[in-house]
């Protein structure tokens, strides 16, 4: 259950939904990609409403959910085929992104055959072809080990500026939290409502060692101090 969440995402943002378990975070993103009717209240996508519309905006969750019987292009490929697009020229779309997405080699290969963040990268894509610029994230990165999850980081947030893509990012990391985002938006239970929106104002590219300064301590225990468990 939600109440009064009001949110504003601007064009190249990326802005985290971070807050406890059954707060409501699923809830919201089922809303803000038109799978489920609010209530009350309004989506909009520049200046277009788009309440209850489905495809305006992508929606990946946590696994990736890539088709076992399906070639890694034709997974990818899936939004464009969904839309209508013909196979053939669906897959060469597809196709054309996969170097920039570091994929390159894999588009006759399976999911099976794909370590997990090469697995992730496909699912990213596919959600990117899905979308109108805006992706709505839900913990894609979870499932993944430390030093995996560390280089992800840094390849989205170098592939969302060479695209131009807008995200809205689920977590229950405050530390991933504080590494990707522009705004951290603490949303607590009960219903679930918007407490405070932390800037993180640190410059990009942010320094490897970003995370052993006082400066990202500082950021973990506005938080954690907002955070209502």
């Amino acid at each position: 259950m939600l109440e009064n969440v009001n949110l504003t995402v601007q064009p190249g943002e990326l802005v985290c939904i971070l807050g406890v378990s059954g707060g409501g975070k699923t809830t919201l993103f089922n809303i803000l990609s038109g799978l489920m009717q609010p209530d009350k209240g309004n989506v909009y996508l520049r200046g277009e409403e788009i309440t209850g519309k489905p495809g305006k905006i992508s929606y990946m969750l946590q696994k990736d959910l890539l088709l076992p019987y399906r070639t890694v292009v034709d997974n990818v490929a899936l939004p464009l085929l969904v839309r209508g697009e013909p196979k053939k020229q669906a897959r060469e779309k597809a196709a054309s992104y996969f170097e920039q997405f570091g994929l390159s080699g894999t588009e006759k290969k399976y999911p099976h055959m794909l370590s997990g963040g090469m697995r992730q990268r496909a699912a990213l894509l596919r959600t990117y072809l899905a979308s109108d610029g805006v992706a709505l994230l839900d913990e894609p990165f979870s499932a993944l080990d430390t030093i995996t999850k560390s280089a992800m980081h840094e390849w989205y947030l170098d592939i969302m500026r060479e695209i131009h893509l807008t995200t809205l990012f689920i977590t229950h990391d405050m530390d991933e939290a504080v590494k990707l985002s522009d705004r951290i938006c603490i949303l607590a239970e009960k219903p679930g409502h918007i407490v405070t929106e932390i800037p993180v104002t640190e410059p990009r590219p942010r320094a490897h060692d970003f995370s052993l300064t006082p400066e990202f301590l500082a950021y973990k225990r506005k938080i954690s101090e907002n955070l209502i468990v």
